[in-house]
């Protein structure tokens, strides 16, 4: 059975938490506080119910500040490319909805961690990350300026740079394939262009194991 707070709707205030959540927090606690002053001289029914729903608020408020400030360190990553601030990062799911957002020619700029599921074999000069589902994104790395190692599959990794969607031909299927280590049989299977979620990054940050 989940507790309590893991029923909270952590997720629906995600967004404006990130950008807002010390002002939210000093607003709701100012609030509270008149309020719970007010009521204090009000014996009134619908004061006490204003006042338990703030309380809920807060708490959830509160407690989802406190999930997503665990802060990032440096030192628990190796750094690839632009070193930069880790701020609002989108999780998996996140990154899937604003690709789907996209058309072909549209491009946004953002932060997003995962995992890592396939790194080029010959360089380490592209990567993909898992998306929600069975979804992924295929990074690239932009002026073909850094690589990252060849055994970073399964590792955690946070990138900053352009989201975009892309059609990659069957030429750049076959080669990336190639790239991938896969058998001639594989490579031969492919016959078709494919849409894929591409990203350009700018710098790579790669949790240490």
């Amino acid at each position: 059975m989940k507790t309590f707070f893991e029923l909270l709707p952590f997720d629906a205030i995600d967004n404006l938490l990130s950008q807002q959540k010390a002002k939210i927090i000093t607003i709701l606690t100012t609030v509270f506080a008149i309020l719970f002053t007010f009521a204090i001289h009000q014996k009134n029914a619908h004061m006490k119910k204003m006042h338990t729903i703030l309380i809920m608020l807060l708490v959830v408020v509160t407690v989802s500040a406190q999930k997503k400030a665990k802060a990032f360190n440096s030192n628990d990553y190796a750094s690839f490319g632009d070193k930069f601030k880790v701020t609002k990062i989108l999780t998996k799911k996140q990154m899937l909805d604003k690709y789907k957002t996209l058309k072909k020619g549209d491009t946004i700029t953002v932060v997003f961690e995962s995992n890592i599921k396939a790194v080029c074999k010959k360089k380490g000069c592209w990567m993909k990350m898992e998306l929600a589902g069975d979804d992924e994104s295929f990074v690239k790395f932009k002026d073909y300026a850094f690589f990252v190692p060849l055994n970073a599959d399964n590792s955690t990794a946070i990138v900053k740079g352009k989201a975009f969607v892309d059609v990659e031909t069957v030429e750049e299927l076959r080669h990336y394939a190639k790239d991938a280590g896969k058998s001639k049989e594989e490579i031969a299977k492919i016959t078709k262009p494919e849409t894929t979620y591409s990203f350009l990054a700018d710098g790579v940050y790669i949790k240490k194991s």
